[in-house]
This record gives C-alpha cells, sequence and structure tokens, in this order.
C-alpha cells in the first residue's frame, strides 16, 4: 500500500483497507504506523469538511481546537468500527463526527441557557406561593432539618439497592440540601420551591422530569419518616 496524495475522492477504497489493517494490526506500533500514513490526512480533510458543510462550529472555540477535538474523540472510537459488517468506515466515521460536533454544540447551549436562565426562572418561581413547599412547622431550625436529612440521604443512598437512576437522584440531593440555603425564599420561614429543585436535579443528573419523579420514589418514605421523627423527638 503506497502512500497517495490527497485528491477529491480523499477516502476511497485504499483507506477503507487501510481501515481494515489498522484494526486488525496486533501492536499500537502498526496500528500508529498505519494511522499516520494512510489514516491521519483522510481523516483531518473528513471533519473539516464536515464541519464546513454543516456548519458544526461551537461558540468560544476557534476552529483548530473544534477540529483537533473532534478528531481525538474520533480516534478513540475507530476501535469499535466493524468491517465485517458490510459498512463503510468513512460513513461510519462520519456519523461518529456529525454526531459528537452536534452534541457538543447542544451542551454547549444547555450550559449558556442554564446561567442565563436559571436566575431569571429562580426569581419568578420564588415569587409564586403555590410553587412553594413547607418542610415542617416553624418550631423546628431548618438547619436541623437539613443536616438530619443529608445523613439519611448518604445512609440512605449507600446502604440501599437502588438502580442507576434513583443512585444518581440520591447523590444529587445531598448536594442540593447540603447547599440548601440556595434554594430557600428569603424571609418565608421553613419553604422552599419544589421548581427550583426540579430544575436542579435535571441540570444535574441529565434525567428527563419523568424519569427524576420516578427516581425519587425511593426517597419520599425516608423523608416522611424524618419528619416524623424530628417531630415526635
Amino acid at each position: 500500500m503506497g502512500r497517495k496524495p490527497l485528491t477529491k475522492q480523499y477516502f476511497g477504497p485504499p483507506q477503507e483497507e487501510a481501515v481494515r489493517i489498522f484494526l486488525t494490526a496486533s501492536t499500537w506500533d502498526e496500528k500508529n504506523v498505519v494511522y499516520n500514513e494512510y489514516l491521519r490526512d483522510p481523516l483531518i480533510k473528513m471533519i473539516e469538511s464536515i464541519i464546513r458543510r454543516y456548519k458544526l462550529y461551537r461558540p468560544n472555540m476557534d476552529f483548530t481546537d473544534i477540529h483537533t477535538d473532534t478528531l481525538s474523540f474520533l480516534v478513540t472510537k475507530m476501535e469499535k468500527f466493524k468491517p465485517a459488517k458490510g459498512k463503510k468506515a468513512y460513513s461510519y466515521f462520519g456519523t461518529i463526527c456529525k454526531n459528537y460536533l452536534m452534541g457538543q454544540i447542544m451542551k454547549d447551549n444547555r450550559d449558556r441557557n442554564r446561567k442565563i436562565s436559571y436566575e431569571d426562572i429562580s426569581y419568578s418561581l420564588e415569587q409564586n406561593e403555590k410553587y412553594s413547599y413547607t418542610i415542617l412547622d416553624d418550631s423546628i431550625e431548618a438547619e436541623t432539618v437539613m443536616s438530619s436529612l443529608v445523613e439519611e440521604l448518604k445512609r440512605f443512598t449507600i446502604d440501599n439497592r437502588l438502580n442507576v437512576n434513583e443512585e444518581k437522584i440520591g447523590y444529587c440531593l445531598i448536594d442540593v440540601f447540603e447547599n440548601y440555603e440556595q434554594i430557600f425564599i428569603a424571609g418565608k420561614g421553613n419553604k422552599f420551591n419544589k421548581n427550583i429543585i426540579l430544575y436542579q436535579l435535571r441540570e444535574m443528573s441529565g434525567l428527563t422530569t419523568k424519569e427524576i419523579r420516578s427516581a425519587l420514589k425511593p426517597f419520599k418514605s425516608l423523608y416522611r419518616e424524618l419528619v416524623e421523627k424530628l417531630v415526635n423527638r
């Protein structure tokens, strides 16, 4: 296999064969030779073409950084390609790059919108009484409730056989209630905003609202038991 200059068809049968050789190489030295000699330049060209053709630019990143980041990600996924399934490496690699870039752009947008919208959302919700929830009667200090709740959450999350989403929500709840001052409504007593908590859980866990509500079920009885214990002591 001789190294050929890139032409209009920069990823054709020779590159497809190079991918097969790369995947079946027995050592990383062999893989590096194949990659550097036959695949690196075509992959660079492919990613450049995808970014420009589909305008997959990321805010606050220049073209070189976007390109380098995408190429690095692709290299980590190359081993998953299975030539025996009859697919072309070009299509497989191109799809990986497009999906990765679109996913990163969506993540960038979510992060940016979260920074912009959180204060607006939290302020408007905090002003609405119907979204507020009273933890306990005013005779019990919020700090006492939260301290006990955090300890119980830690014990419960570690000791019980929770599914993946429940465990994830457990650790998110611990983080939320360790910073409970951020969710209390100033001057409103022992009240916090249910929607703000849900918003925080959604952002922290990456789960949908439906998944969060389902994952919260094991923790509701824990809260009720804690309330009863504190009231009756």
